[in-house]
């Protein structure tokens, strides 16, 4: 039986692959790759000649099978467009089939965007969360941004261009003073790393419209924000929210996350709120 081999690549500069990445994808049976076009540029650099193969989000079902019946009789490099394979991409989901049937699965480390900008921000790396991508919904986005109050750990987020700007402001409204670290385009040529407030970020951006990818490195929450509202200020909030279409659930899920109250609580103030408002 083969072994499932996750090939770290390059996130930007192709010199940032290791020489044992290079032995293994040259030695594999197969490479699957989230996008073949993009994995052809690097296997052309280091004169590669292994087969390879779609397996992407789109393709994940069908071509799964046919990845694991390579398995069978040899081994299958797993590469993403750029970094980890499996972290944030439809990888996972190969890697649980193969532990599922059997086969060793091997990480080859390498370039990891997050990680990459973690350790470049500044910020606290004893401990840390990834999320991955911040919700697209601006409801669901606003609830996510709520739920980072008492979230003592740095954060790290992924964003696109047409993204970073309303991320920004959603964390700027709630956490105007908390630290953060903008990374873009990481190991290529237009590399920028800015620090500053989320308040401050929101200026940094104007001006110059958002290019490449991003990771947002968000500091840990501080004692001050951790302090719980007072009544007044908890049904404030709940009033502005149900004023601006909100449902009672959804206001109260997010005013909870933001003033350190219970949730169920909050929920209790939801009502009275709303009688209060239609007296």
């Amino acid at each position: 039986m083969g072994t499932l081999f996750l090939v770290a690549t390059p996130i930007g500069n192709l010199e940032d692959i290791t020489f044992r990445a290079v032995r293994v994808l040259r030695d594999a049976a197969l490479i699957a790759a989230e996008d073949t076009r993009t994995t052809r540029v690097l296997l052309d650099r280091y004169e590669i000649a292994t087969p390879t193969t779609s397996y992407h989000e789109h393709t994940s079902i069908s071509r799964a099978d046919a990845i694991l019946s390579a398995l069978e009789t040899g081994d299958v490099a797993l590469v993403s467009d750029a970094g980890t394979p499996g972290i944030n991409d439809p990888g996972y989901e190969l890697i649980v089939a193969a532990i599922a049937r059997g086969h060793a699965v091997s990480p080859i480390p390498g370039a990891c965007a997050a990680v990459a900008a973690l350790a470049a921000s500044g910020l606290p790396t004893d401990q840390f969360v990834f999320a991955g991508f911040a919700p697209r919904k601006k409801s669901a986005l606003t609830t996510w941004v709520a739920g980072l109050r008492n979230e003592s750990r740095t954060t790290l987020v992924y964003e696109s261009p047409h993204r970073v700007e309303e991320t920004l402001r959603t964390l700027a409204a709630a956490y105007p003073d908390r630290s953060v670290c903008i990374a873009r385009e990481i190991t290529k040529r237009f590399e920028e790393f800015w620090r500053g407030t989320c308040a401050a970020a929101i200026t940094h951006l104007e001006g110059q419209p958002p290019r490449g990818e991003y990771v947002l490195v968000i500091g840990g929450a501080v004692e001050a924000e951790v302090a719980a509202w007072e009544v007044g200020e908890v049904e404030a909030a709940l009033r502005e929210r149900l004023q601006n279409g909100y449902s009672g659930r959804d206001a109260a899920a997010e005013v909870a996350g933001l003033s350190g109250w219970p949730r169920r609580e909050v929920v209790r103030l939801v009502d009275a709120v709303k009688y209060t408002a239609g007296n």
